[in-house]
C-alpha cells in the first residue's frame, strides 16, 4: 500500500465511491471538489496496486492557529481492519505537527457508531455538547435543524 497526497483529479475517482462505501447513505455532497483543489497538501490517498482504498481530507485551520481539522475520511469496506485509516491519520498528524499545530478536530453524526468508536480508539475525546443521544454527548442542530453532531478533539504531543 502507498499513501500519497491528494490531487485535484482524484475527486472524479473518489466521489462515485463515497455513497457505496457508506452503505448507500447520501454522503458524496459533503465532499465537493474544492477540497481536492485547495487542501491537497494536507489530504491523502491510500492506494493498493493503483486502486484507491482510502482517503483523508484535512486542513490546517485558518481561524485557529493551533488547530487542524479532518473533514472526511473513508476506507474501502473490503480493506477495513488493515490499519489504513490509522496510517492516513498518522500522515495527517505528522503534517499538523510540522506546522506547529497541537490539536486536531473532527465531527461525525451520532448515528455513525463506527466512527465514534474509531475516533475514541485513535485517542480523540468527545467534546461536551448540549444534548445526549444514546449516551453520547452531541451538539444539537450543529449542522442545521435536526442535524446533531458529535465533536471530537485530539491533543498532539
Amino acid at each position: 500500500m502507498r499513501i500519497r497526497l491528494v490531487k485535484s483529479s482524484d475527486y472524479h475517482a473518489i466521489s462515485p465511491l463515497i455513497n457505496k462505501w457508506w452503505g448507500g447513505r447520501q454522503m458524496a455532497d459533503m465532499l465537493p471538489k474544492l477540497f481536492f483543489n485547495h487542501f491537497n497538501q494536507t489530504s491523502y490517498i491510500a492506494e493498493n496496486d493503483g486502486e484507491i482504498v482510502g482517503f483523508l481530507i484535512g486542513f490546517l485551520s485558518q481561524s485557529y492557529s493551533d488547530e487542524a481539522y479532518i473533514h472526511f475520511v473513508g476506507v474501502h469496506p473490503n480493506y477495513r481492519n488493515n490499519n489504513i485509516g490509522k496510517k492516513l491519520y498518522h500522515e495527517f498528524f505528522k503534517v499538523v505537527k510540522e506546522n506547529d499545530r497541537h490539536s486536531v478536530r473532527c465531527v461525525t453524526s451520532p448515528v455513525n457508531k463506527v466512527s465514534i468508536a474509531y475516533h475514541l480508539k485513535m485517542g480523540f475525546e468527545i467534546e461536551k455538547g448540549n444534548k445526549e443521544v444514546e449516551g453520547v454527548s452531541v451538539f444539537a442542530d450543529y449542522d442545521g435543524p435536526n442535524q446533531d453532531r458529535v465533536l471530537f478533539v485530539k491533543k498532539l504531543d
